[in-house]
């Protein structure tokens, strides 16, 4: 059991998130940031409540959440903590749509994209925790908006509850670039892109000139053993002028509350729905990565302690 420290609290795990990026964090290659090697704790979102506080501001009861990762205890130090209201909000909301998962689909859509009234949105990865609140937070900036996801249940999902526009299979569809065209008669002027791979590759031909381009994630790249040769696109971004922009969500840290605030008035207001796929019990979390890496969860996956 660890002890708390001067400016630390014992907190217990009651939710652990799993999430794409954390493929890349074990693969001992430095990216954004340092790997988890063999032996460290799995880093991750957690949340979790005070068991003892050496720190002001918490008391035990409290919920918090913050990154301690992977584990049932941790002593974390009080200043890497966000305390939670659990009459707000349920406090796994922490670990989704109010926590990094909302944060990425608000500002990397809204930050980069800039959406105007009337365009063409499409989201690939857009039954998952983040490209599911791109999708209706662009249904909230008036655009039209085009999601693709890995399940018939998941796009009656996006379409029926979450108020997409049009919504393909990939899985079962053999042709993105004839399918695409189908769906976005008028080109695409915004790309929020999860998967890279082909579904990229037959976007890029059908943007509008001066559109623009979110990069979140490569999740059909993670697990390939080797790079998939693919089309060389640049030639796109140049004859179409295009803004094509990679991010790390915590560039935008400091904007958190904004973003927090804007999201929780959204879910208020019910012009913004969320799912948790819930896995019970600490020994199944690994299975829940890698369910989660398959497409297994419609919104965003959770373990529960």
């Amino acid at each position: 059991m660890p002890a708390a420290r001067d400016g630390q609290v014992l907190v217990k795990s009651a939710y652990l998130s799993v999430d794409p990026y954390m493929r890349g964090r074990i693969t001992g290659i430095r990216t954004y940031a340092e790997p988890v090697n063999i032996g460290d704790v799995m880093q991750g979102g957690t949340v979790g409540q005070v068991v003892e506080s050496k720190a002001s501001g918490f008391v035990p009861g409290d919920f918090v959440t913050g990154m301690w990762g992977w584990q049932e205890f941790a002593a974390a130090d009080a200043t890497t903590l966000r305390k939670l209201d659990a009459k707000l909000a349920p406090v796994s909301t922490a670990l989704g749509v109010l926590g990094m998962p909302g944060m990425t689909a608000y500002f990397g859509f809204l930050d980069i994209c800039k959406p105007k009234p009337g365009e063409t949105v499409v989201v690939s990865g857009a039954a998952g925790a983040v490209g599911s609140l791109v999708g209706q937070i662009a249904k909230i900036k008036g655009c039209r908006t085009v999601g693709i996801a890995g399940a018939d249940s998941k796009i009656d999902w996006m379409k029926k509850e979450l108020g997409f526009d049009a919504a393909f299979n990939y899985k079962s569809t053999s042709d993105y670039s004839t399918k695409l065209k189908e769906l976005c008669p008028n080109g695409i002027d915004c790309y929020f892109d999860n998967v890279g791979g082909a579904i990229t590759d037959a976007v890029f031909p059908l943007m509008n000139v001066y559109g623009r381009i979110s990069i979140c994630g490569q999740i059909s790249q993670y697990n390939l053993e080797k790079p998939e040769p693919g089309p060389r696109l640049l030639s796109f971004m140049l004859v179409k002028q295009l803004k094509v922009e990679g991010f790390i969500v915590f560039r935008f840290a400091d904007r958190y509350p904004e973003g927090i605030t804007q999201m929780a008035q959204w879910l208020r207001e019910g012009k913004l729905k969320h799912r948790e796929e819930v896995v019970e019990g600490f020994q199944n979390t690994v299975k829940a990565f890698i369910g989660m890496l398959q497409g297994d969860n419609t919104g965003k996956m959770l373990v529960k302690m």
